[in-house]
């Protein structure tokens, strides 16, 4: 006969912050499993590596030795995965960039192996390659999206837009919001030719909204485009509306498909003063406006908001199709790892 299952009785009161608790010790118990199991596979990884060059240097053993190793460790474990020969060259290579320290803190200690190869491949800096792990971890960035921000030369983009924050925004504040904003902003994901319209570009944005939320950086939520506001019995429309989450304040951006010039300023003001009568509430703090500008003179643009009171940026946009060649990612996909590096069977 079947068990039977027991009626249920009613949550009592308190059951549901206890359950919801419950669940939240049990996510982060699992969590901490995973980077456990994470951290022992890179020390792993890099005690090998740090073997095969030892010895390498103490015989005289040639690179045909990672071969012969592969072999043999494939045969004693056959249900492990991870000992190809190319698997075997990229601990190698982890162990002569890292010491055995560094990769057992964070942020190395956190990011899975797939992560480290493309450290070790597309960066040379350590102090590069420590930056980019910090923010990947920061916002858990996939191995593809932490290689398109570094192709993207984020590190040297971000906070570089030209504002005045510091003059316009809290001390508590003022960096955050400088470090949210970039210069120039990379949208050669939009498909765009160098001349494309306004409106083709802030429409090919509404259709690459995804992708534009990734360029934009953390924070960022999308809230409408071509707003429409009126003022005064006549109708005005904003190109894009966006929300940060951590700043707690809208952002207007308004795009302009040539040089910058200082009566700009004037329209993106007179929207964010709407913005801050008809749409924010109370709980907000007063809205940010950027400005993205084909091209701009950088002394021009700071004299335009020396003397504004409101929390104003200026920053490039660049619409490039395609990178040259050289500078095309030659990365292997993941499912291309998998299969070289053993992970998965072909």
């Amino acid at each position: 006969m079947a068990n039977r299952v027991p009626a249920l009785v009613d949550p009592p009161s308190g059951y549901a912050d206890w359950l919801a608790d419950l669940k939240g010790r049990i996510h982060a118990a699992q969590q901490r499993a995973v980077l456990s199991v994470n951290t022992e596979l890179i020390r792993l990884y890099w005690r090998i590596g740090r073997d095969i060059l030892d010895r390498q240097a103490e015989h005289g053993w040639g690179t045909r030795i990672v071969d012969r190793l592969a072999h043999d460790l494939r045969t004693a474990f056959p249900d492990m995965k991870g000992f190809s020969p190319r698997n075997l060259r990229y601990m190698r290579a982890f162990a002569s960039a890292w010491r055995e320290g560094e990769i057992l803190q964070a942020p190395l200690a956190e990011l899975p192996w797939y992560h480290q190869l493309a450290l070790l491949e597309k960066l040379q800096a350590t102090g590069d390659r420590l930056w980019y792990a910090a923010m990947a971890n920061e916002h858990g960035w996939s191995r593809n999206v932490m290689v398109l921000q570094i192709d993207s030369g984020l590190k040297e983009r971000q906070g570089r837009a030209t504002t005045n924050f510091q003059k316009t925004l809290p001390a508590e504040q003022s960096d955050l919001a400088r470090e949210s904003l970039k210069d120039p902003y990379k949208l050669d994901f939009l498909g765009l030719a160098d001349d494309a319209l306004e409106r083709e570009i802030e429409q090919a944005i509404i259709d690459h909204v995804t992708e534009f939320l990734l360029e934009l950086g953390a924070g960022f939520a999308y809230v409408g485009r071509q707003m429409h506001i009126e003022v005064g019995g006549d109708d005005f429309y904003l190109d894009l509306l966006f929300y940060h989450l951590r700043l707690r304040r809208y952002v207007v951006i308004e795009i302009k498909a040539g040089k910058f010039k200082p009566e700009h300023m004037g329209q993106l003001g007179f929207y964010m003063t709407a913005v801050d009568a008809q749409v924010k509430i109370d709980a907000d703090g007063p809205t940010i406006g950027l400005l993205l500008c084909r091209t701009k003179n950088e002394v021009v643009a700071e004299y335009a908001l020396r003397d504004n009171n409101r929390p104003l940026g200026v920053a490039e946009y660049e619409l490039l199709k395609s990178l040259p060649e050289p500078l095309q990612t030659n990365l292997p996909t993941i499912e291309q790892l998998e299969r070289e590096l053993g992970e998965v069977e072909p």
